[in-house]
């Protein structure tokens, strides 16, 4: 027992004394205390209070509320923390030395064929029942494999990752924090990782590679880096989730390439000071994130903006630069390393936008007709589904009272107000500053004269609508008239989607619908045209324009839900 004892404490690098000295955040008049900093010795806590001093307690004086001091200093340390995790994860690369040790250990105990290339490998317990199994856990591009010879016992563990069918963190009674592997017959628990996060990361996309090599290609794409199994190497799958990461986080399209990703901190005006975070560029966006979850983040695509400053460095201001865009807004971002190459590289990419974007507009003037004719189209549409005076149709008259119990007037126009009193304060475009307000206004309802503008906004389908003019008119005229597969399930569901609905009940509706549909399918033949994307597109119909319908579509299809719509979707 005393041996087990002695290699889980070994493991696990316990360092779980209460540290004598710590400092603390109180509110005047509350019972609440926040520990800022613990320090083992006098000397090490009083380091902490002179940076404290030297860096922060100046700036408290502009606050006049309390409560945005604590938030303000929480914030801080939280993002210091972070910082701090960053930097030494950044410095346990891997030792070619060691990686070379642990090839040699891995071919000799789990006897693979060559091919089989070693991506890392982890030290870490298997559980066995209740007792832990310490071994080293060896991530390869088909199999996940476990060694252990603990106490005189040998252990060995191979689990294919086409025999994976879930992987997730858990807790126990016995760790709070464990990866475990299910397949059809058993489920293996692994706990007592140094970095469990980064560990995770890769067996998810070390199985998700495995899943879509084996799947049809044609819908499930894979980086040119990771088409050949032999040449994946844990950089290209470290990149992969974080550029995988950064699109769904910030709901961009598919095709942007993360660049850089700097610390830095930006100006929020709303509350009055710089809010810690980091800074995404990539092909055609500038992003930010806050370190403290749910404080802000900001989305600039580069086609709004007009100009990239460099500031006068100041000791307030270091290394500052300064964000324009056409709004007449411009956002402020300092501390920021490395301030002169990234401004290169921002104006280069700004250049490249713009450049595509008039090359965009010189083809939008040939088709300003069917633009014309298309946008009446859809204004008879809008006019549709929005008149009281509905139809003779009890069918429609019943839907409408129905709509009009469910939202009623008073409701709408509370909603309505609080949405303008946040645009005020946080920006009404693609580049508003979206905090955790964002979500509450969301989850109330968002009404129905804002929903096309905010479901553009939030999906990011206006900057492809921006970025892409005349793309639209395009595809309808090549291809409407073109009769194929897709076009056929097309016809046969026009009639099906919302049928009791009057905006779908006249041939202007259901022609909107029917080219919205064709022109998708024309877009992207890896889906053409699956169920329930008739019913989707007839209720964005509802609330904006065909063209932006369209694009709104592509959003769903393609960032939102890019592995549900395809051939494989029946009924």
């Amino acid at each position: 027992a005393g041996r087990l004892v002695g290699a889980l404490d070994a493991v696990l690098d316990s360092n779980a004394r209460v540290a004598p000295f710590r400092i603390l955040l109180q509110v005047p008049g509350s019972q609440v205390y926040s520990a800022i900093a613990c320090g083992a010795t006098a000397e090490e806590i009083n380091q902490h209070w002179e940076w404290l001093e030297q860096n922060l307690l100046h700036t408290l004086s502009v606050f006049d509320n309390k409560e945005d001091i604590v938030s303000f200093v929480k914030g801080k340390v939280k993002a210091l923390i972070a910082e701090e995790t960053s930097s030494k994860l950044a410095e346990q690369e891997e030792d070619p030395e060691k990686f070379r040790d642990a090839l040699v250990k891995f071919e000799s105990r789990f006897n693979f064929p060559e091919a089989e290339k070693l991506i890392t490998y982890y030290s870490c317990c298997c559980w066995k029942g209740k007792v832990p199994r310490q071994g080293w856990l060896y991530l390869s591009i088909n199999h996940l494999c476990f060694y252990s010879f603990f106490l005189g016992k040998e252990l060995k563990l191979i689990i294919p990752w086409v025999e994976v069918q879930k992987l997730e963190r858990t807790s126990n009674v016995f760790m709070t924090d464990t990866v475990r592997v299910t397949t059809a017959n058993k489920e293996r628990d692994f706990s007592t990782f140094l970095n469990i996060t980064e560990a995770f990361r890769i067996m998810e996309q070390l199985a998700d590679v495995t899943l879509r090599r084996l799947l049809d290609n044609e819908i499930f794409e894979l980086d040119p880096g990771l088409q050949d199994p032999t040449q994946i190497t844990k950089r290209d799958l470290e990149a992969r989730a974080q550029n995988e990461f950064f699109r769904a986080f910030f709901r961009l399209p598919r095709k942007e390439k993360l660049h850089e990703v700097v610390d830095c901190s930006l100006w929020t005006p709303f509350s009055r000071c710089h809010t810690v975070g980091r800074m995404y560029t990539s092909d055609s966006y500038i992003c930010f994130a806050s370190k403290e979850n749910g404080c802000c983040n900001v989305i600039i695509p580069l086609r709004e903006v007009i100009s990239i400053e460099k500031m006068e460095d100041t000791s307030l201001l270091p290394n500052p630069i300064i964000v324009s865009i056409r709004s007449k807004t411009a956002f402020q971002f300092i501390e920021l390393k490395d301030r002169d190459t990234l401004v290169e590289n921002l104006l280069q990419r700004l250049k490249e936008v713009n450049s595509s974007n008039s090359v965009h507009c010189n083809n939008l003037q040939n088709n300003n007709q069917v633009l014309i004719s298309l946008s009446l189209i859809s204004l008879s549409l809008c006019l549709l589904s929005s008149c009281s005076s509905i139809s003779s149709l009890s069918l429609g008259d019943d839907l409408y009272k129905v709509l009009s119990k469910t939202f009623p007037p008073e409701r709408e126009q509370i909603k309505e107000s609080l949405w303008d009193d946040h645009f005020v304060e946080y920006g009404r475009t693609v580049c508003m500053f979206r905090t955790e307000k964002i979500r509450k206004l969301v989850a109330m309802g968002i009404p129905e004269s804002l929903r096309g503008k905010l479901w553009l906004l939030f999906s990011d389908a206006e900057t492809d609508l921006a970025s892409h003019p005349g793309y639209y008119v395009h595809l309808v005229e090549t291809s409407m008239g073109k009769c194929c597969m897709a076009t056929e399930e097309i016809e046969r569901d026009l009639h099906r989607s919302l049928p009791e609905h009057p905006a779908f009940q006249s041939e202007p509706g259901i022609a909107a619908l029917r080219r919205v549909l064709t022109a998708y399918a024309h877009r992207n033949p890896k889906i053409g045209y699956c169920q329930s994307m008739n019913i989707l597109t007839s209720v964005l119909l509802l609330y904006a324009k065909e063209e932006e319908a369209f694009w709104l579509l592509v959003a769903v299809c393609e960032r939102m839900l890019p592995d549900y719509f395809n051939h494989r979707v029946i009924g």
